[in-house]
């Protein structure tokens, strides 16, 4: 599969195959999740549930190329990404997890003969069960749009940041993590409250340069965030029902806040996490999570 297709840089970082269409708008799309990866990493002998996001959102560029005659050049922006999973689903094995994918896309919206807009709905198979499943919606747009869009910021890029003054992160056992570099919070100044950090150079979450803070970086954010909350217990994730209201910018302090709610088992947590720039809130997401002892480090570390 061509990076290009799936908006990344390093050839690692695909975790999509192949893709087929199996109607007007259905798709059947082949991933392969790898035993061991830098970021997203094999932990107490499961695979690290965000890769159902992270595999999610490369359908997004895929399809939306292949799919729908989208340009190369055209981005797409997330709108909201509701997604769970089958923690037994997760278990790893000797070899290469492979994962289909059935895509159905609705709600389509052109102007003229250019993709604006799409649904997608996504159920995830593994060895034939079902591992999980995500819906999705964005909207589709040309680099000219994106330039009003961002004004200003268009060109303030990631690749630009400082190399140094990155915040004290927290420690990494308590966000799940075994490396500080891998800490994408910093303490706060009340319970449940942390600093966003943004260390533009880490080599997945900014796998590329841009303008803003990537969707998987505050999706990461709301796991370490729930991890914090459940600590020193693990918190395995479940499921996550994400909006995004506005774009997270690179060069402004962002909060992330940890309202803990009612969970309906004890062997759960249940989180609401805010990111709040400029006393407004650009991402939420409802955050479900097992309860587990501690595991320890990842099964492999670099």
């Amino acid at each position: 599969m061509s990076r290009q297709l799936v908006h990344k840089t390093a050839a690692g970082e695909v975790l999509l195959i192949c893709s087929e269409r199996r109607g007007a708008d259905a798709f059947s799309v082949t991933a392969q999740w790898p035993r061991a990866h830098c970021f997203y990493d094999v932990v107490a002998g499961r695979h690290d549930p965000l890769l159902v996001a992270e595999t999610a959102r490369q359908c997004i560029p895929l399809l939306s190329h292949l799919g729908y005659g989208a340009p190369a050049d055209h981005r797409q922006i997330w709108k909201n990404l509701t997604w769970s999973v089958e923690p037994e689903a997760l278990l790893a094995a000797s070899a290469p997890a492979e994962i289909r994918l059935d895509v159905q896309c609705q709600d389509v919206v052109r102007r003229g003969d250019r993709l604006a807009a799409l649904s997608m709905s996504v159920i995830l198979w593994r060895d034939g069960a079902i591992l999980g499943s995500a819906t999705t919606r964005f909207t589709n747009h040309s680099p000219s749009v994106i330039a009003r869009l961002r004004g200003p910021y268009h060109t303030a890029l990631s690749s630009a940041l400082p190399a140094t003054g990155l915040p004290v992160p927290l420690p990494a056992e308590r966000v799940g993590r075994d490396r500080p570099r891998d800490v994408v919070l910093s303490p706060g100044k009340a319970p449940h409250t942390f600093g966003l950090r943004v260390d533009g150079r880490h080599p997945v979450l900014f796998d590329h340069a841009t303008d803003h803070v990537p969707g998987m970086l505050l999706v990461e954010a709301a796991r370490q965030a729930t991890q914090a909350v459940a600590f020193p217990d693990a918190a395995l994730i479940t499921g996550m029902a994400i909006k995004y209201h506005r774009y997270v910018e690179l060069d402004r302090p962002c909060l992330i806040e940890a309202e803990v709610l009612p969970a309906q088992v004890p062997t759960h947590v249940s989180t609401r996490v805010t990111a709040v720039q400029d006393e407004e809130a650009a991402f939420t997401a409802l955050v479900t999570a097992q309860r587990a002892p501690a595991l320890g480090p990842p099964a492999h570390s670099y």
